[in-house]
């Protein structure tokens, strides 16, 4: 699957969809699903919750391995995915669409500092070596 171009990219594998209402919707990579295999639990951060750039903030669970999420900027969570509670496969199934939390980004500008879609995947591509 290759990387939408119309989204952005963090090194730790978040993809961040830029909203018309000036949000940001965050979820992870098809790279990192595929990496993590089929999810069975996805604990999202809670709507209130401020952010720090960078910091943890909700946990994608596997049959393989535990990971996790990290904000990709500074800011506060609006809303948390519920239909993951009960279906965490969405991730393996649609990584682009079912995403994890939607948050509003204390600078704009921060967001469109991320990686394109051509950047994550020479990351991506730079790591597999």
């Amino acid at each position: 699957m290759s990387n939408p171009t119309d989204l952005k990219y963090t090194a730790s594998h978040e993809w961040v969809k830029k909203e018309a209402d000036g949000s940001i919707t965050v979820g992870i990579t098809d790279h990192a699903q595929e990496l993590l295999g089929d999810m069975v639990f996805v604990e999202a951060p809670a709507a209130g919750r401020k952010l720090a750039a960078a910091e943890e903030c909700a946990v994608v669970e596997s049959v393989k391995a535990a990971a996790d999420v990290y904000a990709p900027v500074a800011g506060e969570v609006t809303a948390a995915n519920a239909d993951l509670d009960n279906a965490p496969e969405a991730i393996n199934n649609e990584p682009y669409a079912a995403w994890i939390f939607k948050m509003k980004p204390d600078n704009m500008a921060d967001v469109d500092a991320l990686m394109d879609a051509a950047a994550y995947q020479a990351h991506v591509d730079s790591e597999a070596h």
